[in-house]
């Protein structure tokens, strides 16, 4: 690998890291914020988690897509992979800086609100209609991006699963987490946002199922295979 080579690997990997680091700190901190400001007021403490989740992820898709493709998320680096062929090198690489990017994301946010750098969370969030949820949440949220990708519209990523996730936030029982790293980060902050670790692996399994079927929905209703992978420009 040529030294050209591995710093494009390192910047991508950054960018990974701190896209994931940053969507963490938004979902977290944000669920800690409403948390203070609307104590009486479950509606509006979801509210004001998913404006500030929407506008948060739309912003750091739009910085970072241009570096690494702005996954943030397992599940998307698993079907760029399947879907567009994107080495397993990469697969390898961005999870594990997907998954400690939302954990630092998550004890940055606990020490911004004066908290434990790590409580671990005690929501219990683990039901069947919950997990159904995650399998929905996420087969829609792949849905979304490959559907953009495979027709042209790459560009158009950064709002429309901004848009998807606040809107998740409300149309699903679980709140749409969608992502495994983002559901292992959340696991550390007892706060609005988290989930406890007895439901971290019930959920990454639904969110593993739905990103099956999006597979199989996607290759059927969009089935250009001539994009090679996410865009990183």
């Amino acid at each position: 690998m040529t030294s050209a080579r591995r710093a494009d690997t390192l910047r991508s990997l950054v960018g990974e890291f701190t896209g994931s680091a940053g969507l963490a700190a938004v979902v977290l901190g944000s669920g800690m914020a409403a948390q203070a400001l609307s104590p009486a007021d479950v509606g509006l403490q979801l509210f004001e988690n998913a404006f500030a989740t929407a506008l948060g992820l739309a912003v750091l898709i739009a910085v970072f897509a241009p570096v690494s493709g702005a996954h943030f998320n397992p599940v998307v680096t698993l079907a760029d992979a399947v879907l567009h062929g994107r080495p397993v090198r990469s697969v390898l690489t961005y999870i594990p800086a997907q998954i400690l990017g939302c954990i630092t994301g998550a004890v940055v946010a606990n020490l911004m609100f004066d908290l434990p750098a790590v409580s671990w969370a005690t929501t219990d969030r683990a039901t069947w209609a919950t997990l159904f949820a995650e399998v929905v949440a996420t087969a829609g949220l792949l849905t979304v991006i490959f559907g953009l990708v495979r027709t042209g519209r790459s560009h158009l990523a950064a709002p429309a699963v901004g848009a998807y996730i606040g809107a998740a936030y409300f149309f699903t029982s679980s709140t749409s987490f969608a992502n495994p790293a983002i559901t292992i980060g959340r696991a550390f902050s007892d706060t609005f946002a988290g989930i406890a670790p007895s439901s971290v692996l019930p959920f990454i399994g639904a969110q593993l199922v739905g990103a099956a079927l999006a597979w199989a929905f996607i290759r059927f209703v969009f089935p250009r295979t001539d994009v090679a992978s996410i865009p990183t420009a």
